[in-house]
């Protein structure tokens, strides 16, 4: 598992554990003290990751995409800063 944290402007902190393979991220669990409404899709959200390329624009773009369609409110943090941390975290050493 690969780990990273990022710390969002204004003091909000995301932590993602992933797995990967092939350069796509094979496993995925999101933590931290942000705002998501519903929070219980956090984890719908971690299975439209599964097998998506660690590609900091298309990570982006499909966490945008499931944000609009199921109309989920993020405060303090944005699609963008979830695809720092994810990225960051497929890029460490474990």
């Amino acid at each position: 598992m690969f780990r990273s944290e990022y710390k969002v402007e204004g003091g909000k902190l995301i932590k993602v554990r992933l797995s990967k393979d092939d350069g796509r991220i094979s496993a995925i669990k999101i933590t931290g003290d942000f705002f998501m409404h519903p929070e219980e899709l956090i984890e719908d959200l971690e299975k439209t990751l599964i097998g998506c390329p660690l590609s900091e624009k298309i990570i982006v773009e499909t966490i945008r995409n499931f944000v609009e369609s199921k109309k989920i409110t993020l405060l303090g943090v944005t699609p963008e800063d979830f695809a720092k941390c994810i990225i960051k975290a497929g890029e460490s050493n474990g």
